[in-house]
């Protein structure tokens, strides 16, 4: 029933990428899409484990690491989303349905889920993190029973820049999770809450005992997050973030990647916080 972190993928889809077909593009701010991909070949789409990532090939102009956005219960599609940051990931945004591109994986290791079993969730995003988090809300959903308390912490730094609106709104209105969701700044007829979302950890029922932390944004916001989620009684060890990188080979093999003495595609890209919160601090990593 709950996937399980599973390591990099091995033989040809490490390789080899596999052609697929835009199904359908979705427009979430002014610079993210989502895209809804369907396999040429008419096999299933590759399982994956929330918080993996594939690499995507834009054919004659590269190849970019992209997590998986999508539902894990679904086989007949892969679904990313993608922020323009530069030629490839401009290239992705730009598709329409029916061109083709080019997929490797799934790579790296996923969001703890078995290890969530029975136990409190909290999940705290900030922009585009939400987009690697967003699987894991789709399987908790799916498997409500098998979880305690769920509490969603979503921030953007604008109303426009808030991803999923359709989605947050049923997930809001359904009560299945407890979602907060605020902005940085407000724009004319915003009405929600206004600030970081880790402000509002202090704000949450917590029972450190039995509560386990996913965390997905910008480093600082993922750093503040850990220390809140401390100050609230958790232990950096019950906190999990997934880092982004560099990834160009996802096999451990070409080193840009490389976080001290971690490969974010074979040891990531979700880490433990305590493994991880001394490095967050340096620079040069």
């Amino acid at each position: 029933m709950t996937p399980t972190a599973e390591p990099p993928a091995t033989g040809p889809s490490a390789f080899l990428p596999r052609s697929f077909r835009v199904a359908a593009v979705h427009r979430e701010t002014a610079e993210t899409r989502t895209l809804e991909l369907q396999p040429v070949d008419g096999r299933p789409a590759p399982a994956f484990v929330p918080g993996q990532f594939t690499m995507v090939y834009v054919f004659g102009v590269g190849e970019v690491p992209m997590s998986i956005t999508g539902d894990p219960a679904r086989d007949d599609r892969l679904v990313h989303t993608v922020r323009v940051v530069g030629a490839v990931s401009r290239a992705i945004a730009g598709l329409r349905r029916g061109a083709e591109i080019g997929i490797r994986g799934p790579f790296g290791r996923g969001w703890p889920l078995t290890e969530a079993l029975g136990r409190d969730l909290i999940i705290v995003a900030g922009g585009v993190g939400l987009a690697p988090l967003r699987p894991v809300i789709y399987h908790v959903r799916a498997h409500r029973a098998a979880f305690g308390r769920v509490s969603v912490l979503y921030g953007a730094r604008t109303p426009d820049e808030l991803l999923y609106r359709r989605e947050l709104a049923r997930w809001r209105r359904d009560g299945a999770i407890d979602l907060q969701v605020t902005v940085d700044r407000a724009s004319a007829g915003w009405t929600g809450l206004v600030g970081v979302p880790t402000l509002r950890l202090r704000q949450l029922t917590i029972d450190p005992a039995r509560t386990l932390a996913l965390t997905c944004g910008p480093e600082v916001m993922m750093r503040y997050a850990v220390r809140e989620l401390e100050h609230c009684g958790l232990d950096a060890a019950q906190v999990h973030l997934s880092m982004e990188r560099n990834m160009q080979c996802a096999v451990g093999l070409c080193g840009h990647c490389q976080f001290g003495p971690d490969f974010l595609c074979r040891s990531g890209p979700v880490l433990r916080a305590d493994r991880v919160l001394p490095r967050l601090a340096i620079r040069e990593l």
